[in-house]
């Protein structure tokens, strides 16, 4: 008899995984330190860069009170640059979607599944996100870490909280896709069956096997054959990590 758990929800990763926007979040981030006297050329500059790279995935909020660990203020006052930077250009340049992810957001919901965005992101960003994406009608929930509580990446939180919104019965009916090694951690902790990393994004098959992940991936495109599929035991699709 067949241990296999068929897939009923998909958690999907927004920066890096569904949407090509990395170079935007790095001059967010960028910006956002400058402001509060960390300037390009020094070396807190490239430590602070360095930190935000080791982060993405998690809450922007966490990343700048990693960045400014003894002053609340001052990590406040770096996000709020942040988002206000962030939803700046998304109003000028809009969003590109990952090739082909419209069609395995397609895909996926005409295979009965529900489809979660999960980021790192505020509520105030991604509802900035979804507005400019016009993904209502393709998605079934769209969390951020306030929606969870509070606890993003690489807690499970979020991806409970999808869980339970959505009546899925066993964690072992979720899987999750995104391109950081705080993705694959909070995938793991959730207990998702699935948990892949995709290589189009800020993170090396080194860094998202090392968080967990059950699969790697070129691109999102290979995900519905990858989930849909009863086999799960082939643990790479594409060509080998870079």
């Amino acid at each position: 008899m067949s241990d296999v758990v068929p897939i009923r929800l998909a958690c999907l990763d927004l920066a890096g995984t569904t949407v090509g926007d990395i170079a935007m979040v790095e001059r967010a981030f960028a910006e956002a330190i400058a402001t509060q006297g960390i300037v390009p050329g020094t070396g807190a500059y490239a430590r602070a860069m360095v930190h935000v790279h080791r982060s993405r995935g998690c809450p922007k909020i966490d990343v700048f009170r990693g960045i400014f660990p003894d002053n609340e203020a001052q990590a406040q006052a770096a996000n709020l640059t942040f988002e206000r930077s962030y939803e700046g250009a998304l109003e000028r340049a809009g969003l590109v979607p990952m090739p082909g992810v419209v069609e395995v957001l397609d895909k996926l919901r005409g295979s009965g599944l529900r489809l979660a965005l999960v980021t790192g992101f505020s509520r105030t960003t991604l509802s900035r996100i979804l507005s400019v994406l016009g993904w209502d009608d393709k998605i079934d929930l769209a969390i951020s870490p306030e929606d969870a509580g509070g606890r993003g990446r690489p807690w499970p939180d979020m991806i409970l909280h999808a869980v339970l919104r959505l009546g899925i019965e066993d964690v072992r009916q979720v899987a999750v896709i995104g391109d950081s090694e705080s993705d694959m951690l909070s995938g793991r902790r959730a207990g998702a069956s699935i948990v892949a990393g995709v290589m189009t994004g800020v993170h090396s098959r080194e860094r998202l096997l090392k968080g967990g992940a059950t699969h790697i991936l070129d691109t999102i495109a290979d995900f519905p054959s990858l989930i849909l599929s009863t086999d799960m035991t082939t643990h790479h699709i594409g060509t080998p990590g870079r």
